[in-house]
């Protein structure tokens, strides 16, 4: 049953155009379009990024160091990896090709899919300012996009970076997500026919509770145990298993579970014609039906790009400002520092004690000494004119 109901809108007429009536014309400008713009510009910018680091250093692995995970992480890391690869056929059937062959045309989770997959760019923007969160090197990785970024700030260096596992995050975000999201929207079906006066605010709220439990059940108890990837720089008074390599930041369910719940409201929240907030005014698209459809997907993609970076990455990078020193049971795991700090380096790893070094900057080495980058020196000091 659609939750929000909105008439068919007719095509809207140009702008200063008139009505039969003399009332001023609906404005061509629509929530879809301008949607579908910033989506344009979004998937330019990752299209961009990612040419830049294909082509260029960082495009090579991580490696693992001299640390070996144990069996209890890496029986099921392949284990996951390869699930996720084997049904990633599955979901490009089910949701995208027999819907093109049966109907010609693409579904919104198909759409949601295809939005899903490309919002693993915005993976490593946590980090923006300071490394407070690491994946396992022993994965499969040729580094990250990450300094391409624009304004990227962490200080990074080809093969010594917090690398991406390519094998597990690109079907892990694209139909992996979209799955939990069904999931979450069947729950919400389900609240609403039990309770069938509760309030769409009420609504997102129990579905935020009950995205954050799983968040917890899903990082707390299995993904960060079998070591896909770790927050070190957690704040431990806010964690759970504190101290461990596997602590878990109650505000990373807070952040995810808004992620989350955002992505199930997306797609319950739909009119009588099975259409999304972020689709309205489609009808005014002109050009056929597949400029109308890429308009569609510009959008959604757009509104689940959104849902990320705001519920997700502007409180991750603040909070990663304020990281607490990364734990023994971290550090001492190569394969899990990615060769950025720590043993082997010169470089202490990340600690509030510290100034935070930028890509620009140089550092403090684990003798307490300022390296400076090559060829720069110290800024002088300009006296005051007096007179």
């Amino acid at each position: 049953m659609s939750d929000v109901s909105n008439r068919k809108k007719p095509i809207a007429e140009p702008l200063g155009a008139v009505s039969e009536l003399g009332a001023p014309a609906q404005s061509s400008v629509t929530p879809v379009k301008v949607l579908a713009v910033i989506g344009g510009a979004i998937l330019a910018l990752q299209l961009y990024v990612v040419t830049r680091w294909v082509t260029g250093p960082y495009f090579e692995r991580v490696p693992t160091g001299p640390s070996d995970p144990p069996m209890y992480m890496k029986i099921p890391l392949i284990a996951n990896a390869a699930i996720l690869w084997v049904g990633l056929p599955f979901a490009l059937w089910f949701f995208i090709i027999r819907p093109w062959v049966r109907e010609r045309r693409i579904t919104l989770d198909g759409m949601l899919l295809v939005s899903m997959g490309l919002m693993f760019f915005q993976d490593p923007i946590l980090n923006y300012f300071n490394t407070w969160c690491t994946y396992n090197t022993w994965l499969f990785n040729r580094g990250s996009w990450s300094p391409y970024i624009p304004g990227w700030v962490s200080p990074e260096e080809p093969g010594h970076q917090v690398a991406e596992p390519l094998l597990t995050n690109v079907p892990g975000y694209a139909y992996g997500v979209l799955l939990i999201t069904i999931v979450g929207c069947w729950v919400m079906r389900k609240i609403k026919a039990r309770w069938p006066n509760i309030s769409n605010l009420r609504l997102i709220l129990v579905t935020y509770a009950i995205a954050f439990v799983f968040d917890f059940v899903m990082e707390a108890l299995v993904l960060l145990p079998i070591g896909l990837y770790t927050y070190p720089g957690a704040i431990r008074a806010l964690s759970f298993n504190a101290g461990t390599y596997y602590q878990w930041p109650i505000y990373e369910g807070l952040m995810w579970g808004g992620v989350q719940a955002a992505l199930c409201c997306l797609r319950f929240f739909t009119d009588d014609r099975g259409r999304t907030v972020v689709e309205r005014g489609l009808d005014s698209v002109r050009g056929g039906v597949v400029r109308q459809q890429f308009t569609r997907f510009l959008a959604i993609f757009a509104g689940v790009s959104a849902c990320f970076f705001i519920f997700y990455n502007i409180p991750a990078v603040w909070l990663g400002m304020h990281a607490d020193p990364w734990p023994e049971d971290h550090m001492k795991r190569s394969y899990f520092n990615g060769g950025i700090c720590g043993d082997g380096t010169d470089r202490p790893c990340p600690d509030p004690a510290l100034p935070i070094p930028t890509k620009h900057s140089g550092y403090i080495n684990v003798d307490g000494k300022l390296v400076l980058p090559d060829g720069a020196e110290m800024p002088k000091i300009i006296p005051f004119e007096r007179n």
